[in-house]
């Protein structure tokens, strides 16, 4: 078996020193979110990093733009890097003190192990969270009714990346049990260098879209694989011998520190078996919950469709259908379970809405995001299934339009499905 290093060279400790401290720090700073409740003690100290990076970008970086936008759904944010820039720093500053105040230390076995522990559980958890919301089917909703009308030429790169992931449901399943597996690899000592390839291999493939797509989690995605390499240092010899040189590949030492008290160890590995149930559990149930509301199957919101406009009356004048005209709609998208809407207007660009139905008593309430106070008040009537007259005021003129719902089924992308068999590739 393979022994531990009794002696370890400056090369190595040093190394080590700024990756504990570094890795340590990152997962301080971005909890990421995984665990439940994480973010009540996040929050005991995001304020006092919050103001430092402020204070330093104005004030040390002479930044142009004052930062005001923080962590939010895009994880590459100007905050996001300094924040990074801030913890190489601590961690480059903190390895030369501990180097100085600890010249004699021979190895940190013992730590290195107990580092490997918080790496796998951070990368585990990340990929398991993921996983779940994959299979489930949120975080890549099916196309929506307005992204199915743009152009493709309009979407951006992201956009398109969502999209293409959003439509098929097979793929989501591939790709969220692969990081589900890598998750649970991850959990154990024994299958923690299979979880930490799979790693390289899963992860390194998100990496990988979100530089090509300009997806904005580059830094997350980027540290994972980075950890997921961190996990396999050690058994980069073994690796090599197996994979590329064709020799015996001895069995690692994978045998845990031990306390004193068997208590203690016994403790430790129940909170492991309750901590690893407790996520799986947690992460699938709370995305089933929300795939029950706002997945690709939850109930559709009142009007949900597509709607063409035949004829478009303001002010009592019918006025014709040119593309030169910038006031008259020509579609109406009702979106589902996000309470807006989208209004296509003759020269195609398209406005977005908030949008409320009231199937009782047939009323809609629109307003602009810029301007929730102002709402514009319609009725409406269903003539046929696929008809409707909506009547009301729109700025400052009453309308009256005339709606043809179209079946979005219609669509190639959506009524295409699968075939086993194609005589000639259908590429469209």
């Amino acid at each position: 078996m393979t022994a531990q290093a009794p002696n370890w060279t400056t090369t190595q400790k040093l190394a080590f020193r700024f990756f504990l401290l570094f890795f340590v720090l990152y997962i301080l700073i971005n909890p990421n979110g995984v665990l439940e409740g994480i973010n009540i003690f996040f929050g005991l100290y995001t304020g006092i990093v919050h103001t430092f990076i402020v204070w330093s970008a104005k004030h040390v970086l002479h930044l142009a733009k004052p930062i005001t936008i923080f962590t939010n759904g895009s994880g590459d944010t100007t905050y996001d890097y300094l924040v990074i820039l801030l913890i190489a720093i601590l961690s480059v500053t903190g390895t030369l003190i501990w180097s100085i105040l600890d010249q004699k230390r021979l190895n940190y076995n013992k730590l290195l192990y107990w580092l490997t522990v918080i790496v796998r559980y951070y990368i585990a958890i990340t990929m398991v969270t993921y996983g779940c919301f994959k299979i489930i089917k949120l975080q890549f909703p099916a196309p929506s009714l307005g992204q199915l009308l743009q152009p493709l030429g309009n979407f951006s790169p992201m956009g398109l990346e969502w999209s293409y992931m959003g439509y098929s449901t097979g793929f989501n399943y591939v790709t969220g049990f692969a990081e589900i597996i890598c998750g649970l690899l991850l959990f154990f000592r024994k299958t923690t260098t299979l979880g930490a390839i799979a790693g390289v291999v899963v992860i390194g493939n998100v990496m990988a879209v979100n530089y090509c797509f300009d997806v904005p989690v580059k830094l997350l995605s980027t540290m994972l694989v980075v950890m997921s390499l961190f996990l396999l240092v050690k058994d980069s010899k073994r690796l090599i011998n197996f994979f590329l040189l064709n020799k015996d590949a001895p069995p690692a030492l994978l045998e845990p520190p031990r306390f004193k008290f068997k208590w203690k160890n016994i403790t430790l590995t129940v909170t492991k078996y309750l901590l690893i149930v407790y996520v799986v559990y947690s992460t699938l149930l709370g995305a089933i919950y929300a795939g029950a509301s706002r997945g690709d199957d939850a109930p559709k919101v009142a009007l949900f469709g597509i709607y063409n406009v035949q004829s478009f009356i303001r002010n009592n004048d019918s006025l014709p259908p040119l593309k030169t005209d910038t006031a008259r709609w020509n579609r109406l998208i009702v979106n589902n379970y996000t309470n807006n809407a989208q209004i296509q207007l003759m020269d195609d660009s398209m406005k977005y809405y908030f949008f409320k139905a009231d199937t009782i008593h047939h009323t809609i309430v629109i307003n602009s995001y810029a301007d929730t106070a102002h709402k514009f008040h319609f009725t409406y009537t269903k003539i046929k299934p696929d008809i409707m007259i909506m009547t009301g005021r729109w700025k400052q003129d009453s309308v009256s339009i005339r709606f043809k719902r179209f079946d979005e089924k219609q669509f190639r992308l959506l009524k295409r499905g699968f075939h086993w068999i194609n005589e000639i590739p259908y590429n469209r």
